[in-house]
């Protein structure tokens, strides 16, 4: 289970406590909780890298993670040595100046368990104590690892694993209680946060996020008044959502933790809560006392949740002047497209504007601090398209706060859904996508849509930005527009910088008060993880992990994102010389086997492609490379389909069988279309160079004017 590999040179160490942890900004040159203090703020205080010089960066050193799956974690500096995560769980440890890798550890995560994680196999980090480092594994299980060689101390459990629960966030760490959530609402789980001791690995406490079977006793008073505002059986009976999968703060002035819970299950609130009701805590910013769970105080940005707005992502602490008062002030821009400024001390709302377009509410009153929602909200009877759409106005990527420039940096995405209500829907137990569609999400494609006419649909419907945003006066200060919809977190510092990586394959600096682009350097792939900086020896390092992936670049079509490559750590520093090996370019298309089946099946396997394997090989066959693109198949592959498919043949890599869900006519039908997809790529490839770029500029004037006229 454990393949740790020895340190390659004795390290010192200073153990991590809490006086440590608290007083971060002390030791700038540390990395040392996943926002770099608990404020989670993402400010360096070094200044060795300027406005001024910041063009001389180059890359010092990188090391290759050997995955090729989305790579989203913030590494932690400790003591000379940087601490990162890859996919599939894996933890790396190396010497931040040279890079010299001194202990890996891999969890072994089944790779079946790869079908019950909605947004790729990643993971955002680990979380130091004492001399232990803490990594929460795609399969539910919480290990402590020994930071100076990584060998297991003790491992966990956390999760029902009769349930398709994933750990992909990483944790925090508050008086010796290491936190951890989990995810898996999409498909029907129940949601909480638990504590576990640093030193043992016991449960200290467990905060449920929303009620269990209400026949039963309540964990808490707070579960008792969240079962109020629920209706109906089925919420229970499935799970209920509300999972804290990612974002979490700590003030250790106020004592109070911080966390941010997720999305319903089902997803449809008419579906999920019949009856109505605010179904509390989905969507919801609450307090807790870190020792104990106790409940304090919470905020739901959206009452009835039913779009997948979460409220996961980041959340800042800052202490800001606004009305001629300092506040002591929580700041989120959740998936809804609003930005809240909240008191962090009670949970009162001081203010919430639109950073991105919203079609779904107008505004929040500030009376009630509810959103007073538009006709546009109702998909009971029909289906509506709504702004933002389910990856949200900004998702999970970490947003960063200059104190000095008084910005907050958003990683913000403009993107509309289609969501209805459905009619039928029966609750399919494990990693299933049905789930969250039901009665929410996307149709079928059409089985022969141009794939360039939907690459111009998908360029138009969906854009990415970095947004500056001034928290006091609730308005955007300045604006970079990007490729993709889908880029990485943001750093900045006190020498007036800002650093985000992008999805076609930059590093980035802006400067922090205009954004003014200073200096970019390639990538090679798609760029989803915040940076951070850290400094050894008086030497100031910028460093990224760089490799594409998540949820929407799994499942979405992103015209102009760059190659999906191998997983990498990329650090810099001032006038450093190293360079990137050349990147390995796909094998050329080969001819495909012939088109079989009718169009009323092709049809039929359009609808079950989108409905049960998009979210892995792309949307209308359009993979991203992460995992195999289906119209490549050969002869071979495609003669072992059925057995793929409904026998698990390939479950050893992650590819699970279906055979719950489908048929062998089912199968049948969704090959069909996958050759049909196929052959009309190698068509395609096979006229002339200027046809196909006359075709591309055709349909995406054509895509411009669809767009125009449906949404």
């Amino acid at each position: 289970m454990m393949l740790a590999q020895p340190l390659a040179a004795d390290v010192r160490v200073d153990p991590v406590d809490h006086a440590r942890l608290v007083d971060a900004d002390d030791a700038p040159g540390s990395w040392l909780t996943h926002g770099r203090t608990y404020y989670e703020a993402r400010e360096s205080r070094l200044t060795q890298i300027t406005v001024e010089n910041v063009h001389r960066l180059g890359l010092t050193w990188y090391f290759d993670t050997g995955t090729r799956r989305g790579l989203e974690a913030s590494p932690l500096v400790i003591d000379g040595v940087i601490y990162t995560t890859g996919s599939w769980s894996k933890v790396y440890a190396n010497d931040a100046a040279t890079g010299e890798p001194l202990w890996q550890y891999d969890p072994r995560v089944p790779k079946a368990w790869g079908v019950n994680a909605c947004c790729d196999v990643v993971n955002r980090g680990v979380a130091a104590w004492g001399d232990n480092v803490y990594v929460g594994t795609l399969d539910g299980h919480l290990v402590a690892l020994n930071r100076h060689d990584g060998v297991v101390e003790w491992k966990t459990l956390t999760i029902d694993a009769s349930r398709p629960y994933t750990i992909t966030g990483a944790p925090r760490i508050v008086k010796g209680n290491v936190i951890i959530g989990n995810g898996g609402a999409e498909y029907g789980v129940r949601g909480y946060v638990s504590a576990y001791d640093a030193e043992t690995g016991e449960l200290n406490w467990r905060f449920f996020t929303v009620p269990g079977n209400p026949s039963e006793p309540f964990e808490s008073e707070a579960m008792s008044m969240a079962a109020k505002t629920w209706t109906g059986d089925l919420w229970w009976e499935v799970g209920g959502g509300g999972t804290v999968w990612d974002s979490m703060a700590y003030d250790p002035e106020l004592d109070l933790l911080y966390i941010g819970v997720g999305n319903g299950a089902p997803w449809n609130r008419h579906v999920r809560s019949p009856g109505g009701g605010d179904n509390l805590f989905l969507a919801s910013i609450v307090a807790l006392r870190p020792e104990t769970g106790e409940y304090v105080w919470h905020y739901q940005t959206t009452p009835g949740e039913t779009w997948d707005y979460t409220a996961t992502q980041h959340m800042i602490l800052a202490d800001l002047q606004i009305g001629g008062e300092k506040r002591r002030v929580l700041m989120q821009a959740p998936k809804n497209g609003f930005f809240y400024v909240l008191d962090r001390e009670t949970g009162e709302l001081i203010s919430a504007e639109k950073y991105a377009e919203v079609t779904w509410a107008s505004h929040i009153d500030m009376t009630t601090g509810r959103p007073v929602e538009t006709e546009n909200a109702d998909h009971s009877v029909e289906p509506r398209t709504t702004k933002p759409s389910p990856i949200g106005g900004h998702n999970w990527h970490p947003m960063a706060f200059n104190s000095r420039a008084g910005l907050v940096y958003i990683p913000a995405i403009e993107a509309q859904g289609v969501y209805s209500t459905a009619t039928d829907f029966t609750y399919q137990p494990g990693g299933h996508w049905n789930l969250g569609q039901a009665g929410g999400g996307f149709g079928a494609s059409p089985p022969t849509l141009n794939e360039d006419l939907l690459k111009g649909i998908m360029k138009r419907m969906a854009s990415g930005h970095l947004i500056a945003w001034n928290p006091v006066q609730q308005a955007e200060a300045w604006r970079v527009e990007h490729v993709t919809p889908w880029n990485g977190g943001v750093l900045t510092t006190s020498a007036n910088l800002v650093f985000q990586g992008t999805g076609d394959g930059r590093l980035v600096a802006y400067r922090a008060d205009t954004g003014e682009r200073l200096w970019q350097t390639p990538t090679q792939t798609g760029v989803v993880a915040p940076p951070i900086s850290y400094a050894i020896e008086g030497i100031q390092y910028v460093a990224v992990m760089v490799g594409w992936g998540g949820g929407a670049a799994l499942s979405i079509t992103m015209p102009g994102t760059a190659p999906a490559g191998g997983g990498r750590l990329l650090v810099y520093k001032l006038d450093g010389s190293a360079q990137l090996p050349e990147s390995v370019a796909l094998a050329p298309w080969s001819q495909p086997p012939s088109r079989r089946g009718t169009s009323e099946s092709i049809g039929k396997g359009s609808a079950l492609y989108n409905a049960h394997c998009s979210r892995c090989h792309g949307g209308a066959l359009l993979s991203s490379g992460l995992v195999a693109d289906l119209r490549r198949l050969s002869s071979e592959q495609h003669d072992a389909f059925e057995a793929i498919v409904l026998e698990g043949a390939l479950s050893s890599i992650g590819m699970v069988a279906f055979d719950d869900v489908l048929d062998e006519a089912d199968v049948e039908a969704i090959q069909d279309y996958v050759l049909d997809g196929a052959n009309t790529r190698w068509e395609n490839a096979q006229s002339p160079e200027w046809w196909r770029d006359t075709k591309a500029w055709f349909m995406d004037m054509v895509a411009a004017v669809a767009v125009a006229v449906l949404f």
